[in-house]
């Protein structure tokens, strides 16, 4: 019964670069109706960055949603719906760190905000990292990165200095599965 539930009619409110708002009309198991507000986005991809030492690299940038900057892994939407989750992951690299791999193996699937919001986020692990040079920043892009071992991030979640629900999931996933 849980599952009966039936989408009746998708009112298209505002669409943005990144999320399209809409409203959404369901028929409930019991027969009633509810309107949900929904927020569609396109999916993305991130990435948890090994280098040979073991230390994860991270980025740092500044998030009007919180008001301070950020330290999280990279990771950016994917440019359409079509676009290959890996492709994004390694796009993504590129852009914000300078840095390339070939060899990425999948972590996990995040929701990111599930009662509201469709975001899925593939995250991926990549190891032997070469370094390109420049960053390839988008034009409203401010990022700094650096190197951490992976007992200082989870330091860093703990002490709440990370909060970023996809930068903390992938952290301790990576934790739980490869450091022994």
């Amino acid at each position: 019964m849980i599952e009966n539930f039936e989408l009746i009619k998708r009112a298209h409110i505002r669409t943005s670069s990144i999320l399209e708002y809409c409203e959404d009309t369901y028929r409930l198991p019991d027969g009633k109706t509810e309107v949900y507000d929904m927020m569609l986005h396109k999916g993305a991809a991130a990435v948890v960055p090994v280098a040979d030492d073991g230390k994860i690299l991270m980025v740092r940038q500044y998030r009007p949603s919180v008001g301070r900057a950020t330290t999280e892994i990279p990771a950016g939407k994917r440019d359409s719906e079509d676009e290959p989750f890996l492709e994004t992951a390694k796009r993504e690299l590129r852009e914000e760190t300078g840095f390339e791999s070939e060899d990425f193996e999948h972590l996990i699937t995040v929701a990111t905000a599930i009662a509201y919001c469709n975001e899925k986020i593939e995250i991926y692990v990549a190891r032997n990292l070469k370094a390109l040079g420049e960053q390839k920043l988008d034009d409203d892009e401010f990022i700094e990165y650096r190197f951490f071992s992976p007992d200082e991030l989870k330091e860093m979640v703990f002490k709440g200095e990370i909060q970023d629900s996809k930068t903390i999931a992938a952290i301790m996933a990576y934790c739980v599965r490869y450091i022994k």
